[in-house]
């Protein structure tokens, strides 16, 4: 599976853990995970946006885990 496809299905199965109510711990490895993989992507494919979209992304992640 190529890395793109990878963080677009761990982006669906975070929705499904959001919806089916799965605990904040769950979510917090899911979100882990994800940053892992779009570090694998942005690698990957190079680039600007792609650094930019994991810095993001890792912002977000540091967020939630203060709310957790």
């Amino acid at each position: 599976m190529d890395e793109g496809a990878a963080v677009l299905e761990r982006l669906d199965r975070i929705q499904a853990l959001e919806r089916a109510g799965a605990p904040p711990g769950v979510l917090l490895g899911e979100l882990r995970a994800l940053l892992e993989e779009a570090q694998a992507w942005a690698r990957r494919e190079g680039g600007e946006a792609g650094r930019r979209a994991v810095d993001e992304l890792r912002a977000a992640l540091a967020r939630d885990m203060i709310a957790v």
